[in-house]
């Protein structure tokens, strides 16, 4: 059977995203890691399935190149309203997201940041503020969920950080039950910061579009930044902001090409 797919992505985080609206797509983890498989697949960090919803204009199921399904990937949710041709309010297991149709992107509300240890989720109650936790050279990071559960080490050099080798390890730490996204970055002024992220199931990326907001949010939280800031990751550029407690990210989102492929 024949299966067609569009090939996107958000500052080099790419998709396979495929359009179910019409007619349903049999997913599961096995069949996602294959897809995103890069020598014997398509390609890509992240599957995306969109579909129907009850409550809004599209459902979206994300699966992580290891075949994980996880509740939100903001990058991800820019490509939506690219593809439909219109601004959207897409579904996902972490909640409803409105999203905008852009200049060369789109802007996406991503609701507001959880704090709670429980909501992260941790494995036992912490100060999400400040981890009493330690991997090397990294220590002591914010913990917050975007919908994606996430850590933030705020570092002199977010680029010095030997990420390949502690994200892993951070990642599958006892502590996170539902493992964990880990985010370097490093503050260059209140409104210019610069990060990399090891991705839960998917390792290092071009860009993390939760990973930003929720290292955003800690860096609000923390008093370190202001209410808007310039995101720079290896992939480019997201203007992130805070209006009424809830996190908004605009950023390019980008239709590479249409392909088929047999399932």
């Amino acid at each position: 059977m024949a299966l067609r797919f569009h090939k996107m992505h958000g500052l080099g985080n790419d998709f396979v995203v495929i359009d179910a609206r019409e007619g349903a797509v049999a997913m599961d983890a096995a069949r996602a890691r294959a897809l995103a498989d890069r020598r014997t697949g398509v390609g890509c960090d992240q599957l995306i399935l969109i579909g129907p919803a009850d409550d809004a204009d599209v459902s979206m199921r994300i699966f992580n190149a290891d075949g994980s399904e996880v509740s939100a990937c903001g990058n991800a949710t820019r490509c939506v309203p690219v593809l439909v041709g219109r601004d959207v309010t897409v579904r996902t297991a972490a909640g409803l997201l409105h999203a905008r149709l852009e200049e060369g992107g789109a802007a996406v509300d991503m609701g507001p940041p959880r704090f709670g240890w429980d909501e992260v989720p941790l494995a036992y109650p912490m100060d999400t503020a400040a981890l009493p936790l330690a991997w090397g050279e990294l220590a002591r990071p914010a913990a917050a969920s975007m919908g994606n559960p996430h850590l933030a080490f705020f570092v002199p050099d977010h680029m010095a950080v030997p990420l390949e080798a502690l994200g892993p390890e951070i990642e599958h730490d006892a502590a996170f039950p539902e493992r964990i996204n880990v985010n370097v970055a490093t503050i260059l002024s209140r409104t210019h910061v610069a990060m990399r992220t090891w991705e839960r199931g998917a390792g290092l990326t071009q860009a993390c579009g939760t990973g930003a907001c929720a290292t955003f949010a800690s860096g609000r939280r923390l008093r370190l930044l202001d209410e808007r800031v310039r995101m720079d990751l290896p992939g480019g550029t997201l203007t992130l902001s805070e209006q009424d407690g809830r996190i908004l990210m605009q950023g390019p989102a980008t239709h590479v090409f249409t392909g088929e492929t047999e399932l």
